[in-house]
């Protein structure tokens, strides 16, 4: 049994613990016995953080989203220049896969979709990837055009995110951030200010 720890460093605890049970062995193979014994602590104390194995998986979920988002924001707020608040804040994004593969995997590979709370809890971290990056983008464009470009940007590395952690790519994370923020920045600059994403 691990030494008694404030309430919220043991539900951190739990959390970073039951990251790498549903990674490995997925969620529907995980119990909550499992995490607990992984944990150091009784089923009881495990109960007492969260209600259920649901309700652990889903603030798992929010916790890797929060912290990627936070990575993000921490990075892109010393950028001088909208060319390098897009490279850092790209860049953050893949030294967060680089750094928490099994986090990003539980986000974007292992999440069972099927489940709408679950899907909700995905797309809101999305969008949330979406409104950081849309202010990045330079002004002068309708805020509309701005978030369906950030929408692109964020798409475009989640995919690549997703086949460097699944090995698909052999690229260095450093490399593949470099790549994707040419190609994000190359489009911005060929895009038209004010120009409407419908026609009337």
């Amino acid at each position: 049994m691990t030494s008694r720890l404030p309430a919220h460093k043991r539900r951190q605890q739990i959390l970073d613990v039951a990251l790498q049970e549903f990674s490995g062995a997925g969620y529907h193979a995980t119990t909550m016995d499992d995490v607990a014994a992984s944990a150091g602590v009784t089923k009881p104390v495990l109960y007492q953080h969260f209600s259920s194995k649901r309700a652990l998986y889903l603030h798992l979920v929010d916790d890797v989203g929060k912290r990627m988002a936070a990575a993000i924001t921490n990075r892109t707020a010393t950028a001088d220049s909208p060319r390098r608040q897009v490279e850092a804040g790209i860049g953050a994004y893949f030294d967060f896969v680089a750094e928490n593969r099994e986090a990003f995997l539980l986000l974007f590979e292992g999440a069972d979709r099927s489940d709408a709370d679950v899907a909700e809890a995905v797309d809101r971290i999305e969008d949330s990837m979406a409104e950081l990056v849309a202010p990045l983008i330079a002004a002068g464009i309708e805020p509309d055009q701005q978030r369906a470009l950030a929408y692109g940007i964020v798409g475009a590395a989640e995919a690549a995110g997703r086949a460097w952690a699944t090995a698909r790519l052999s690229v260095e994370p450093a490399r593949l951030a470099a790549e994707i923020s040419e190609l994000a920045w190359s489009g911005l600059r060929g895009i038209s200010p004010n120009q409407p994403l419908v026609a009337d």
